[in-house]
């Protein structure tokens, strides 16, 4: 991407240095951080903060004008609510709820983080409230196998919001530190699957009044725009702590992630960046910065 910057946006850095950008070179920029998904409202600040820093004469140099960008994304990343940190209780159990749609990988996050937490040396208990399909349960089972961690599952067709309670329960009973929960991967669109998904939410309130004390929205990172859409709709139902995105080595359009947080205010705290327990990314504004631009 800095490349095709540099190639196209940049044609005259010099023209930068004596504060006369070209409307083409803006115009250009515009276009290619529309195409990486940065999405209207980012671009055009990130696009304001250039031409400002260009009239002031602080870019003189590809190097400056590469730095500035990055600077400026970073703090969009860090603007609003932007702790990465897992939001762990006092009180045992820590209560981790995790959403989102089919296909964006909820369940290989969960076992990813399971196995985290794990190498930390906590107790983890994953229950599979994903009681739409059996296979999610049979694959939620088969992460928690490979990790070592505990799993509680309830029967096919059965009550999502039941399951979540039993877990609670079986994780307090063990002296679990974490029990994390998969939901059934739902349509945004569907108001009676969001509807389901509020009753786990408060069924588990119920159970631990302070809990969930994370509800992590896992957002697939090669659908653009319409993974701000999903999460406008699951922060309208829920509220999500923290965003997670999900195969974000399998595309260029890294942009999303500033786009979705910009959306919601919500802390982005994971990327995904492959199939192994060991890849998942905790979130760094900083490197991402770096990484979304230069490759």
């Amino acid at each position: 991407m800095w490349q095709r910057i540099k190639d196209v946006a940049l044609a005259d850095v010099n023209v930068l240095a004596r504060g006369g950008v070209k409307a083409g070179s803006v115009d250009s920029l515009e276009e290619l951080l529309l195409e990486a998904d940065f999405g209207v409202p980012v671009t055009l600040r990130l696009v304001e903060e250039v031409k400002r820093l260009a009239l002031r004469g602080a870019i003189k140099t590809e190097a400056e004008f590469l730095a500035a960008l990055r600077s400026n994304v970073a703090a969009a990343l860090r603007s609003g609510q932007s702790d990465v940190a897992l939001r762990m209780s006092a009180q045992a159990p820590t209560v981790i709820v995790v959403i989102g749609v089919n296909g964006a990988g909820k369940t290989t996050f969960i076992g990813k983080l399971a196995s985290r937490l794990k190498g930390q040396g906590k107790r983890v208990i994953v229950a599979a409230a994903d009681t739409f399909r059996a296979g999610a349960i049979d694959q939620l089972r088969v992460w928690a196998s490979r990790v070592g961690v505990d799993f509680i599952g309830g029967q096919p067709g059965g009550d999502p919001a039941a399951v979540a309670f039993d877990a609670i329960d079986a994780a307090t009973t063990r002296g679990a530190d974490v029990v994390i929960i998969d939901t059934a991967g739902r349509l945004h669109t569907s108001d009676s699957l969001m509807d389901e998904l509020k009753k786990v939410v408060r069924v588990i309130t119920k159970r631990r009044p302070d809990a969930p004390h994370e509800t992590l929205l896992v957002l697939d990172g090669t659908i653009g725009q319409n993974a701000v859409a999903q999460a406008k709709t699951f922060a309208t139902a829920v509220a999500v702590t923290g965003l997670v995105v999900t195969k974000v080595d399998g595309t260029a359009k890294g942009g999303i992630v500033v786009a979705v947080h910009e959306a919601i205010d919500a802390p982005v705290k994971f990327l995904g960046t492959g199939e192994k327990a060991s890849d998942l990314e905790p979130f760094d504004a900083d490197s991402f910065a770096r990484e979304v631009l230069e490759g």
